[in-house]
């Protein structure tokens, strides 16, 4: 395998593995609806620099490999392969985001993001400014 293929591989899994873990906040509660589509969207395309007319194709993507999984480690472990520290910030921001886009903070998304962040070693610290950082407007 050529270096660049190797490289646009391991972007790939990077990029699925991001999408599934955000998806894992989106559905713990029972409830992926429209805004937590349309912020699942958002934080694909600005935070992990993914094309609009790619992010349908990978939040399905992302949404087979959630339904097929028996845990979250297969991400995890991709996010700790190929991700940056600043990539692990980006991506608990980006679940807060979600947790926080339909109004209404569940105890399970909660719970989810605090084990990814455990699970990409993200420090508690980072934990809370993502969170303070991704929480709306009063």
């Amino acid at each position: 395998m050529r270096p660049e293929t190797n490289a646009a591989l391991s972007e790939e899994q990077k990029r699925l593995a991001c999408a599934a873990l955000l998806i894992e906040v989106a559905i713990v509660d029972n409830e992926f609806d429209a805004k937590e589509l349309a912020c699942l969207q958002r934080v694909l395309e600005d935070s992990f620099d993914i094309p609009k007319n790619q992010s349908a194709e990978l939040i399905t993507l992302a949404q087979n490999e959630c339904m097929e999984s028996t845990s979250m480690y297969q991400f995890t472990q991709q996010i700790n392969l190929h991700c940056s520290p600043q990539d692990k910030f980006d991506l608990i921001v980006g679940m807060w985001r979600i947790a926080y886009a339909d109004g209404e903070l569940d105890k399970y998304e909660e719970y989810v993001i605090r084990k990814v962040a455990d699970l990409i070693h993200v420090a508690h610290g980072d934990f809370i400014r993502a969170k303070h950082h991704s929480r709306p407007s009063q």
